[in-house]
C-alpha cells in the first residue's frame, strides 16, 4: 500500500482541467481570508468568516499534522490557473454582451486565482484507508463546477494512495454540497452527526 504522510500531503500538487490544488501553506492565510469573507458561506455550517490571523494559526496547526499518528490531515487551496480565469471571463463577457464587466478576479498568487479549498482527513479502515472530505468555494466562484472538479481531482489522488472509502458530512439543506458529494460517488446514509447527514461511498474515479 502506498505510503501517505503529512510530508507527502504537504508536497503534493494536484492538477485538473482548470485547477491546481496547492498544498496548504501558512502564507495563503491573507488571500484565503478574503476568499472566505462572505457570511453566506456559513449559513449551513455555522461560524463566522475567519480573520487572516485566525487562518494563520489554523493553517500552522494543520500543517504540523494530526496528533494521532494514524491520521493524516490534508488541505489544498483551489487555485484557478490564469488561463482558465481568462477563458472564463471571455465566456462571461460573450454571453452577457459588451456591457458586461469582468468576472470575479479572486486573489492572484503566483499564477493562480485562489477560489476555496478542499480537505481530506485520512485514517485507517480495516486493511485500507478511509478519507473524510470537505470543500468550500468562495461565493464569487460558485456555480461554475469548481468544487466538483476539485473534489474529483482530490478523490483520484486519494485512490492512488490506497484510500478505499470516502465520507462527508453535509447539512440536509445544502443542495450544492450534496451535488458535489454525488459527483464523487457518495450517497446519503441514515446517520446524522450534529445535524449533518453522513454520506459515504467507495473511492473510485468519477
Amino acid at each position: 500500500m502506498t505510503s501517505i504522510s503529512t510530508a507527502v500531503v504537504g508536497a503534493t500538487v494536484i492538477d485538473t482541467e482548470r485547477l491546481t490544488l496547492l498544498p496548504l501553506r501558512v502564507a495563503y492565510a491573507e488571500e484565503m481570508a478574503a476568499v472566505l469573507a462572505d457570511p453566506a458561506l456559513y449559513a449551513h455550517t455555522g461560524g463566522t468568516p475567519p480573520t487572516a490571523e485566525e487562518l494563520r494559526t489554523r493553517y500552522a496547526r494543520q500543517a504540523a499534522g494530526s496528533p494521532d499518528p494514524e491520521v493524516v490531515w490534508g488541505t489544498w487551496m483551489i487555485g484557478i490557473r490564469e488561463e482558465a480565469q481568462e477563458e472564463g471571463q471571455r465566456s462571461a463577457e460573450s454571453c452577457a454582451g459588451s456591457s458586461a464587466g469582468h468576472g470575479p478576479t479572486g486573489h492572484v498568487l503566483a499564477g493562480y486565482v485562489l477560489a476555496g479549498y478542499v480537505q481530506a482527513t485520512i485514517g485507517p479502515d480495516g486493511d485500507g484507508r478511509t478519507a473524510e472530505l470537505a470543500w468550500v468555494v468562495g461565493t464569487a466562484w460558485q456555480g461554475r463546477g469548481i468544487a466538483t472538479e476539485a473534489a474529483r481531482g482530490l478523490v483520484r489522488w486519494l485512490k492512488g494512495q490506497g484510500v478505499r472509502s470516502l465520507v462527508a458530512h453535509i447539512h440536509p439543506d445544502h443542495g450544492a454540497s450534496a451535488a458535489v458529494a454525488k459527483a464523487v460517488g457518495l450517497a446519503p446514509t441514515g446517520e446524522r452527526h450534529d445535524g449533518e447527514v453522513r454520506w459515504s461511498g467507495l473511492c473510485a474515479d468519477h
